[in-house]
């Protein structure tokens, strides 16, 4: 069966990288209406971006999607991610304006909202794409690849100069709430020495010690410290589980991206669809349903921390 949200959960906050404000509201939305963002601050006629992998346009350090007529939002991972973790299939997300606030830098804040506020289920089937044989893109010394496998399943890993971070790897399952339990508070990150070069290129422009973690050699110079000693490459995953949510439905199958950014795992998805005998959609029984991401989750389990 096919889910959305309870009641409309509003949120307002400044862009990472525009640092502009704007209001964004996820609201139900009817069986197989998918995931969409309106822009209301757009005429009706050209407001409507859908939130699928055809419609990611090239952008530095986020997603950002646009539809036909030039309309486009960014920074829309985390949100998705939230969604998809918590096992929303059907969300009509408004905003008035170009880009998703941070807020506090992670899923927690969507993922927190949604279980507080409930999920609504409808008696409609829901289909999953089911990963047939490995698919592969890479650009440089990143890569990423979805495998056959007989659940959702994702392995990362970074490796990075600064000691603070150096190289990280985890492997998880998807199912039963593992999103909400181990992946959705972890904080976007950057380091204190791009920090400049971004902003003098348009980008991190509402980047603050408090809505992303700033590694600086072996130091954190966020207040508080790590929310986990492995937050990066959680960070990572979450990420991909976001851009991942574009596919149209859950994935069965394994997820592997080494050094991997938005713009690899989107280019993953393109090389999957364009390859029609590395996939199926397949209808949901109530075998597999339970071992979709969201299936089985509450409120208890979103991490006690920040």
């Amino acid at each position: 069966m096919q889910s959305t949200l309870s009641k409309p959960l509003r949120f307002s906050g400044c862009g990472l990288h525009s640092g502009l404000t704007s209001l964004i509201t996820l609201c139900p939305a009817p069986a197989n209406y998918g995931i969409r963002f309106v822009r209301t601050d757009q005429p009706p006629e050209c407001a409507v971006v859908s939130a699928t992998w055809e419609m990611v346009e090239s952008s530095a350090l986020c997603t950002k999607i646009m539809n036909h007529a030039g309309v486009s939002v960014s920074t829309v991972e985390h949100v998705l991610a939230a969604l998809a973790g918590c096992g929303i299939h059907n969300a009509r997300i408004e905003i008035d304006g170009q880009e998703a606030p941070i807020l506090d830098g992670s899923s927690r804040p969507f993922a927190l909202e949604i279980l507080r506020n409930g999920i609504d289920c409808f008696d409609a089937p829901l289909t999953v794409l089911r990963i047939l044989r490995e698919v592969t893109f890479q650009s440089g010394s990143a890569w990423a690849k979805l495998s056959p496998y007989s659940e959702p399943w994702i392995s990362f890993h970074i490796d990075f100069e600064d000691s603070a971070i150096g190289i990280q790897q985890k492997s998880l399952t998807l199912s039963n709430g593992s999103f909400i339990r181990e992946l959705c508070n972890s904080r976007t990150f950057c380091r204190s020495k791009d920090v400049d070069a971004m902003r003098a290129n348009g980008l991190a422009l509402g980047g603050t010690l408090e809505n992303a973690v700033v590694f600086d050699g072996d130091s954190v110079l966020s207040p508080g410290g790590l929310r986990h000693k492995d937050e990066a490459v959680r960070h990572k995953m979450l990420d991909a589980i976001g851009d991942l949510c574009l596919a149209g439905g859950p994935i069965i199958g394994h997820y592997t991206g080494h050094c991997a950014g938005h713009a690899i795992t989107n280019g993953l998805l393109r090389a999957l669809f364009e390859d029609k005998r590395a996939y199926e959609w397949v209808k949901c029984d109530a075998d597999l349903y339970q071992i979709l991401p969201g299936f089985n989750t509450s409120l208890a389990e979103l991490p006690l921390v920040a």
